[in-house]
């Protein structure tokens, strides 16, 4: 996230709230460790990770943003992908690292999350929680009869103002906004439950969070922190339906864009969470109308 300033008294008061409640659940050991409801047709067996998994991803922390796209590559190999499959977009000063999942249509989800770090820390929250959580979308969306293509976006110069993102956006003629159904954004997951950010999301896309939380009995709710921004924002004005799921407490400010941003602070349950959250709405999208959540 950028432009980070302090929160609304409604959104810390929230996010009080869901750090106390994920402590709480971590601590009874019933955090979604066994598989959540997923509405998978009978011959769909997604690869489901596990939060063991998503912990080891944080082992090799890179904090440069020099040594990021390597990184990105070498995660997205990890997960199963060919490297030829793995490109990088040069978009005027800005590199995004893609990879696409082609479906049956043209129709195309995006799943994106940003992979340069502030100036200040390892970026391990802000924002390789979100890599980290894409890439295990990846590995469970890869192997699966798609409907929808499905591009998977790693940002480049999120902090420096959304570049990659804006850039991205700006990209895409006119004509092929319409085959762009809706994009979620994945940004600082590791210090509690999931929540939608709602200054930079869609209406519809906020409520089909919600749904799918309350379907997976996943304590949510939306937050706004309206001097924080994300990804989402460019293709919400775009008009693609967009969300950003992010997983902060309180006290974010004392983390992220500091020297405290570290993989000791990550919790790898709060990115399971997240990981899975995105992963029942995505398939959610994957069924629906290109048009349904506009």
């Amino acid at each position: 996230m950028i432009t980070l300033s302090s929160l609304t008294t409604y959104g810390a008061s929230f996010m009080i709230k869901i750090r106390l409640q994920v402590l709480a659940l971590i601590t009874c050991g019933v955090l979604l460790l066994s598989p959540a409801p997923f509405i998978w047709g009978e011959d769909i067996a997604p690869v489901i990770s596990t939060v063991e998994q998503i912990q080891d991803d944080f082992s090799n922390l890179r904090c440069s943003n020099k040594d990021r796209p390597a990184a990105v590559r070498e995660l997205l190999e990890k997960m199963g992908a060919p490297a030829e499959a793995v490109s990088v977009e040069k978009l005027g000063s800005v590199e995004n690292i893609v990879i696409r999942q082609t479906g049956m249509t043209a129709e195309t989800i995006i799943i994106g999350a940003h992979y340069d770090l502030a100036a200040l820390g390892c970026g391990a929250v802000d924002n390789w929680s979100g890599i980290v959580a894409m890439a295990h979308l990846y590995r469970s969306i890869r192997t699966l009869p798609l409907q929808k293509s499905v591009l998977f976006v790693a940002f480049g110069k999120e902090e420096l103002g959304l570049i990659g993102s804006k850039a991205m956006v700006q990209a895409i003629p006119k004509a092929e906004v319409s085959r762009y159904c809706a994009m979620i954004n994945i940004d600082s997951f590791g210090l509690a439950l999931p929540f939608a950010l709602k200054n930079a999301s869609s209406p519809r896309l906020v409520a089909l969070a919600e749904e799918t939380a309350a379907a997976m009995k996943i304590p949510f709710n939306t937050v706004p922190i309206y001097n924080a921004d994300a990804d989402s924002s460019p293709f919400v004005a775009k008009k693609i339906p967009a969300v950003t799921l992010s997983g902060l407490t309180s006290n974010w400010q004392s983390i992220l864009h500091t020297t405290n941003d570290q993989k000791t602070k990550v919790n790898p349950t709060s990115v399971y969470l997240g990981y899975r959250l995105a992963l029942t709405m995505w398939y959610k999208l994957d069924q629906a109308t290109c048009e349904a959540y506009r």
